[in-house]
């Protein structure tokens, strides 16, 4: 019986992974790969290693969840090292915890790796510190995107305005339903917001605006997923602190040595 490694692969920008997750791609038999991930860590396994897709688009998921778990433990029985290489973090809206659980259930050694998730470096590369000591120091990871089937389970009453900084992902189709219930539970109309699509990658993009005319903005400017919405007082630091250019190519694995 092998071990699974269940690896963040970071937000977008390859340099970003970290140095754990980077050996283990180099020495994984099997790599499990998401669609978000960026293809050159995949460059960097080793010539025999098996490269296997397991991504999934919006409404559409060619290889269904209960059988990526069951790959895994198919895989563990027959090779030494499996590397489950995830976009962002596995822990954090990355369905790594339902793949852990699958995985104990079946006796399989694992490890969790870590990764930076998009909800941290998406506002880092614009420019926007999600906390700040003078106005927030709170923050709230949300998922905007229910399980199949399944009812809302995001409490915007508290959310609304008891958080200062609202890191939302996969929240562009609904935008419209975002900020119609924060505004309807008390987050005022001239909050600023932020979209960033394609964070920290050469393809990212950033918007800003109120909650009064995100929606109108986002479509003006055909703002598409992957992207991640921040809403807080913090947004207001862009102007000031972005040091990442839109379109910017951020800097290769094999530029910094690695």
């Amino acid at each position: 019986m092998g071990k699974v490694y269940l690896v963040g692969a970071g937000p977008g920008d390859p340099t970003l992974i970290t140095v754990k997750g980077l050996r283990l791609i180099q020495s994984a038999d099997v790599i499990m790969y998401d669609r978000l991930v960026n293809k050159d860590l995949l460059s960097e396994a080793k010539p025999s290693a098996k490269l296997f897709y397991c991504g999934k688009f919006p409404h559409a998921h060619p290889l269904k969840q209960e059988a990526i778990n069951q790959l895994l433990v198919t895989f563990a029985q027959k090779h030494q090292t499996v590397v489950r290489l995830k976009g962002g973090d596995p822990f954090i809206f990355g369905r790594g915890g339902e793949e852990a659980e699958y995985l104990a259930e079946n006796a399989v050694h694992f490890e969790i790796v870590p990764g930076i998730t998009a909800g941290i470096a998406a506002p880092a590369y614009a420019g926007i510190p999600v906390t700040h000591r003078n106005i927030a120091s709170s923050i709230a990871f949300i998922t905007a995107h229910c399980k199949s089937g399944g009812k809302e389970m995001i409490d915007w009453q508290k959310l609304a305005t008891g958080v200062d900084t609202l890191a939302i992902y996969m929240g562009v189709s609904t935008l419209p339903h975002i900020v119609s219930n924060l505004m309807t539970h008390g987050r005022k109309p001239t909050t600023p917001i932020a979209l960033i699509e394609w964070g920290t990658t050469e393809r990212q993009r950033t918007i800003t605006a109120t909650l009064e005319d995100v929606i109108d903005e986002a479509k003006k400017h055909q703002i598409v997923n992957p992207a991640m919405i921040v809403v807080g007082e913090v947004v207001r630091f862009r102007d000031k602190l972005q040091w990442f250019r839109d379109n910017q190519s951020p800097v290769a694995l094999d530029e910094v040595g690695v």
